[in-house]
């Protein structure tokens, strides 16, 4: 009896240091993960936050599996093989390994692993891939030629896409970056993605109290001093969709940020103009041969009537430059942020734009 008892203890311990010997892992610092978006690097894992950030491996096997923590439980990701998303994952506050495929095919597969919520839900670490020792890692793909970036505020992030209720939830369930315009529109011309995002955010003024111009720079939204090497990544066009969230608190005197911004006045509409002017300047000083598009909309910014299109295109007449470039999204005139379909369409016509404006 006793010794049945050791033989059971014995396996306990023995069989999963049995089954990880037979597994491999493909450190976060590995030459062959291929990484999109801005990401933060530490000593022990990839630190994942922007929108729209991705991570990918290349291998040649029947399955794999990712390993990752997340510092809050409202982050979720598509699992994207061969280029068809298969899954989505909500992300736990332990460390854990997450399998993402199993049963694959023979023959060469593609992972990814993409963000489909915003930094405000908290931050990952990628600790590495897992797979099987058989499986075989590849070189990562060739870096696609093309690269784009966006600015933008919950339109971009993608806030609420997925709700089709009317709570229009910001939980992160109902985000999905992968269906937005600024995602769509990467993927149509085979870009390179980078999405610096964040839901409720201004030029001038936010609904908290950081402002694009604060962040724009950081790898880390969440630590100002890890500041973005800007050499690392110069996007063909940058698309700047902000002013959605100013134009609403700009006539909210008894807003907590209002008061810190403004103080007691309302801007004049120079100043509103002249804070616009200056963002986009900063970009110019960062990629000065990019194409930058301005863009607005698709709420209520852009309604009829509405002023802030022309504050766009005023400051941009200011910077005299030829490749900066205004555009606009019309106003879709349904309650909430724009859904999946809205999503598309602004897609669509901003592929249209550039098709017919910009040369790559």
């Amino acid at each position: 009896m006793k010794i049945n008892l050791l033989a059971l203890i014995l396996l306990i311990i023995l069989v999963p240091q049995l089954l990880a010997a037979q597994n491999k892992t493909i450190s976060f610092d590995s030459p062959k993960i291929q990484y999109e978006g801005r990401v933060a690097f530490k000593d022990s894992a990839a630190l994942i936050n922007w929108s729209g950030s991705s991570i990918n491996l290349n291998f040649k096997g029947a399955e794999i599996s990712a390993i990752l923590k997340d510092a809050d439980t409202s982050n979720y990701y598509d699992v994207i093989l061969d280029d068809k998303v298969i899954s989505k994952i909500q992300l736990d506050t332990v460390k854990k390994n997450y399998l993402l495929a199993s049963g694959l095919s023979k023959g060469i597969h593609k992972i990814q692993l993409f963000k489909r919520t915003e930094w405000g839900k908290g931050q990952t670490f990628f600790y590495g891939f897992e797979t099987n020792t058989e499986t075989k890692i590849l070189p990562k793909s060739k870096s696609k030629k093309r690269k784009m970036e966006f600015y933008g505020d919950s339109i971009t992030c993608g806030y609420g896409n997925e709700d089709t209720s009317e709570k229009d939830s910001g939980t992160g369930h109902f985000e999905n970056n992968y269906l937005t315009y600024a995602a769509i529109t990467a993927r149509q011309f085979d870009a390179q993605f980078s999405c610096i995002a964040t839901s409720g955010i201004g030029i001038m003024v936010s609904w908290f109290p950081i402002i694009m111009p604060d962040i724009y720079d950081l790898t880390d939204p969440h630590d100002k001093n890890t500041k973005w090497d800007f050499n690392n990544y110069t996007p063909d066009i940058v698309v700047i969709n902000l002013f959605q969230n100013d134009s609403w608190i700009v006539n909210l005197p008894k807003n907590e940020q209002f008061k810190n911004r403004f103080g007691s006045e309302k801007p004049k509409e120079n100043f509103i103009i002249e804070s616009y002017e200056n963002f986009v300047k900063t970009i110019r000083t960062k990629y000065p041969r990019a194409s930058i598009i301005c863009v607005l909309g698709n709420m209520d910014a852009t309604k009829e009537g509405s002023k802030w299109p022309n504050y766009v295109i005023k400051a941009v007449e200011n910077l005299n430059d030829k490749k900066i470039y205004t555009h606009f999204f019309k106003y879709k005139n349904t309650s909430g942020h724009p859904k999946i379909s809205e999503q598309k369409e602004m897609a669509d016509n901003l592929i249209t734009f550039i098709d017919k404006n910009i040369k790559w």
